[in-house]
């Protein structure tokens, strides 16, 4: 009879344990979807900021140490990124992220899509597709704009 009721313990914290991880790791997908959609509200934030111009939110969703890479190789800190969005020659109508993607590890959330853009260069119109890479890091509740970096397709 003991070996019975070892049998069913073992068998009983086997189960228990399985159960257990599938239930943590529901939690955990549902934590990471909740945080890709954050990210993805953040993007769609940062490109109506662009369009908009809007000075207040470009420097509240980008952080600090920000270094923006364009596919021309240039690259611009948070204070250069936000005066040539403001004071460019190239003033955005729209810009489209397609084929984007999302992962997250921990604090760091990285985003890959196509940036499609119009508006105009100096006056005249224009259009922009390149290939970009965002990495975006989580403070508090908040994620902000920490690394840019944009290719030619």
């Amino acid at each position: 009879m003991k070996k019975h009721l070892i049998e069913f313990s073992t068998i009983t914290k086997h189960c228990f344990l399985g159960i257990l991880l599938c239930f943590s790791t529901t939690l955990m997908s549902q934590k990471n979807t909740a945080e890709v959609k954050k990210i993805d509200d953040a993007v769609s934030q940062l490109y109506e900021a662009m369009v908009d111009r809007n000075k207040d939110k470009l420097e509240e969703l980008a952080m600090e140490s920000l270094t923006y890479g364009h596919s021309s190789g240039k690259i611009e800190n948070k204070k250069e990124y936000v005066d040539g969005v403001l004071n460019g020659g190239f003033q955005f109508s729209s810009i489209t992220p397609e084929n984007q993607t999302i992962t997250t590890s921990g604090k760091t959330g990285i985003v890959r899509h196509i940036f499609k853009g119009e508006g105009t260069n100096n006056g005249a119109p224009a259009t922009v597709n390149i290939g970009c890479l965002l990495v975006f890091q989580k403070e508090g509740k908040q994620w902000r704009l920490l690394a840019r970096q944009a290719y030619k397709l």
